[in-house]
């Protein structure tokens, strides 16, 4: 008998459970160099490089979620601005037979997860056909920047309750 995977941890599958990915897709793209050609002339190469990510997760059907993982690099020199690189990667993703909480952690961790190499592939690509070295971003915990999410989240509900 073929054992099926949980999404949201490698547990094994209810029957019933069922997880899709329907289609990946680069849904906007945008890479910006406003100091060219200057950036490029007499400076030693030592950006200071800032990357922020952010999720988004909507039904578009029954069971059938489009997620939008964005990631924005930018990289300055003191002040002045060598690039900003911003990537809005999205998936459909079919899902079925799971309950809620298990459904929100698989929306905001597995399934960016996922999402997070192409997103990774396409900011490389922009940056090196802007003319600079290659950039790869590290690996991402989407797991524990769920959690993070959610006890903010949870600290937000319990002050708004106390006043």
């Amino acid at each position: 008998m073929a054992e099926q995977t949980n999404a949201a941890g490698g547990q094994q599958q209810a029957p019933g459970q069922t997880f899709n990915i329907a289609k990946i897709f680069l849904k906007d793209a945008s890479f910006e160099s406003p100091n060219t050609p200057q950036v490029f002339q007499g400076t030693t190469w030592n950006p200071q490089v800032h990357v922020d990510l952010g999720t988004d997760a909507r039904a578009v059907a029954n069971n059938t979620y489009e997620v939008v993982l964005s990631v924005t690099v930018t990289a300055k020199l003191g002040e002045q601005t060598a690039y900003l690189c911003e990537i809005k990667q999205g998936g459909i993703f079919q899902l079925d037979g799971f309950d809620q909480p298990t459904l929100r952690g698989i929306l905001g961790s597995y399934c960016p997860n996922i999402l997070f190499p192409y997103a990774r592939e396409a900011i490389t690509d922009l940056v090196t056909k802007g003319g600079f070295p290659q950039l790869v971003l590290g690996p991402v915990n989407f797991d524990a920047l769920y959690a993070q999410q959610q006890a903010q989240q949870n600290a937000q509900a319990g002050a708004a309750d106390q006043h």
